[in-house]
């Protein structure tokens, strides 16, 4: 049974980090490559326990723990000290105004001070320590808040990150919604919160009350676009692959497919075709496929085959609490009113709808709320360009699915509905940090500012005057949308 943090403990773990942050020790460059380091060498000398409490709470083969957990966590804190002193190198400013050319002018990265992190059950160790890493490399404090439906993972970071951070500096809190709402109480000067945008909501108004900025990946059904001119075997074995990892239970995870009808059949006969070769004997006898984390989200999946109106090709079994296992299911002759697209399915459930072709794609995806990423899998270039330039979506991953959240230098994160802010290496040291602007003004242009002071005089409102009267281009009587 693992203990929750005590309650009244909430607000002196909160005090304690906010005077740790004013003794300033978190900011200098070689303290916070240092915890950098050490965040690294936790997960390094930790992996097999890791990937052991992965197993435990998620059923996650060692294997799938390593590539979706652990290594990023190594990677990226190596990279991020790399590129740490580069990050935080004041930023000249160069000003197009003759007055002003004489001035300094520098924009710097300042630490926003101590922020909350927290991170699902679903990836409980990257999901906690990309947000962390990007804190330290920014110069913050931080609490890390992980979820209590992975407890073997959040209990182990509780007892051991501060074996390796200073852990005046950084805490875990354990605990479910009474210490969640307790944490919620406190002023932050930042919240990074991965998860549904139910819970979104509730941490949003709660971060209003303080003027908290926030950091949101919520997630959302991610859609696949499929046409007639990409690899279809090679499309299906991405795309299964993507939706089996961690048995769906990804915020970026395949959530449908839109093909077109045409290709649908062999599209089909791919996907299980490779769903045979991922496993011979059948997903729920494979130690390659883990399990659904509650009994709730079982019952879930289960109500949406039962409920589908589509037509299931393969799949939908599963397995009762012993191991909550649920099978990659493929549906087929999914309307647009059915239950599979109403809400993000979250698990290895796998509809294809079936459009005439790109336009309605485009228009099947707008009509619904702006997804985390969109995938594309095509060799058509300007089917691509056309379908990116009239989407919205937080990232756009073609030929590929999940494997772009390990590219690290591109930043990751939603739009609208799907989120705000964006993580992964420099996106986290901005998330974390704010720009504040340098300016020093020499004593030696006064003699340019005396028609600024009072008393005003028809002189001086004739130089002020000049710096309105600057000539403007003719614009293109041509342009859309000129009067």
């Amino acid at each position: 049974m693992v203990e929750y943090t005590p309650i009244q403990d909430i607000p002196t773990i909160h005090s304690d980090l906010r005077k740790t942050f004013r003794t300033g020790i978190t900011k200098p460059y070689e303290w916070r490559r240092h915890q950098l380091l050490q965040l690294a060498r936790f997960a390094q000398e930790n992996s097999d326990a890791l990937a052991e409490c992965l197993r435990l709470d998620l059923g996650r083969s060692k294997q799938e723990a390593i590539m979706g957990d652990v290594s990023a966590v190594i990677s990226r804190c190596l990279l991020a000290a790399e590129k740490l002193e580069e990050w935080m190198k004041p930023e000249p400013v160069v000003v197009n105004s003759p007055l002003q050319r004489g001035f300094k002018t520098s924009v710097e990265r300042h630490p926003k001070g101590i922020v909350l992190i927290v991170s699902p059950w679903n990836f409980p160790i990257i999901l906690s320590l990309q947000p962390l890493y990007g804190a330290i490399s920014a110069g913050c404090c931080a609490a890390i808040k992980p979820s209590e439906m992975s407890p073997n993972c959040s209990a182990f970071l509780a007892e051991n990150l501060h074996k390796y951070l200073d852990p005046s500096a950084y805490r875990v809190i354990l605990g479910g919604v009474p210490e969640m709402t307790k944490v919620l109480e406190l002023k932050w000067d930042h919240i990074c919160y991965t998860g549904n945008g139910r819970v979104g909501r509730i941490i949003s108004a709660a971060a209003a009350k303080h003027l908290t900025p926030l950091t949101l990946e919520l997630g959302g059904k991610s859609p696949v676009i499929i046409d007639s001119t990409a690899d279809i075997s090679l499309a299906a074995k991405r795309i299964l692959w993507g939706k089996i990892f961690n048995t769906g239970q990804i915020c970026v995870a395949p959530d449908y497919i839109l093909a077109e009808k045409s290709i649908i059949p062999a599209l089909v006969e791919a996907l299980k075709e490779h769903y045979h070769a991922f496993y011979p004997n059948g997903a729920l006898a494979s130690d390659s496929y883990g399990h659904i984390i509650s009994d709730s989200h079982l019952e879930r999946l289960k109500g949406l085959v039962e409920k589908t109106k589509g037509t299931i090709v393969f799949g939908g079994t599963w397995e009762g609490k012993a191991r909550r296992s649920f099978e990659p299911t493929l549906v087929v002759d999914v309307k647009e009113d059915d239950i599979l697209l109403e809400e993000e399915i979250f698990g290895p459930i796998l509809p294809i709808v079936a459009v005439e072709d790109l336009d309605e794609a485009i228009a099947f995806v707008n009509n619904r709320d702006h997804p985390l990423v969109s995938y594309i899998f095509s060799n058509n270039e300007d089917f691509k360009q056309k379908f990116i330039a009239n989407t919205t979506s937080g990232n756009v991953w073609i030929g590929d699915t999940f494997q772009q959240v390990g590219v690290s230098e591109v930043p990751f994160g939603g739009v609208g509905e799907s989120g705000y802010g964006r993580q992964s290496m420099k996106a986290c040291f901005d998330d974390f940090s704010y720009q504040r602007g340098l300016v020093e003004i020499p004593d030696g242009i006064e003699p340019f500012l005396t028609a600024r002071y009072p008393p005003y005089t028809e002189g001086s409102l004739e130089i002020i005057t000049q710096m309105i009267n600057q000539p403007i281009p003719p614009s293109d009587p041509a342009t859309p949308g000129r009067l």
